[in-house]
């Protein structure tokens, strides 16, 4: 089993960097949903529920983004997922 199958999910390391930052850069839709795996979801009992709800979220969320782009509501789009990073940066 491996991420892209959705059945096992790793346990994020504690180095890591925060929400919104990467170590390198994301050229699909398919390894930002393994980076969001990595990062967001460890492995329990509970993974086996959640993980389906999490990905018709973050592809509903990736549907509706390029919705937004295709309508020309671009830079709306951009200030609203900067304004969620800086949120969370001030959780941090």
């Amino acid at each position: 089993m491996n991420l892209r199958d959705n059945r096992e999910a790793s346990k994020k390391p504690a180095e890591e960097p925060r929400l919104g930052q990467t170590n390198s850069s994301t050229s699909s839709l398919d390894e930002a949903w393994i980076h969001t795996l990595e990062r967001c979801v460890n492995d329990g009992p509970l993974s086996q529920v959640i993980l389906p709800l999490m990905r018709n979220c973050f592809f509903g969320g990736a549907i509706h983004a390029v919705r937004l782009l295709q309508m020309g509501h671009g830079d709306q789009l951009v200030a609203d997922i900067a304004g969620f990073i800086m949120k969370e940066r001030g959780r941090d």
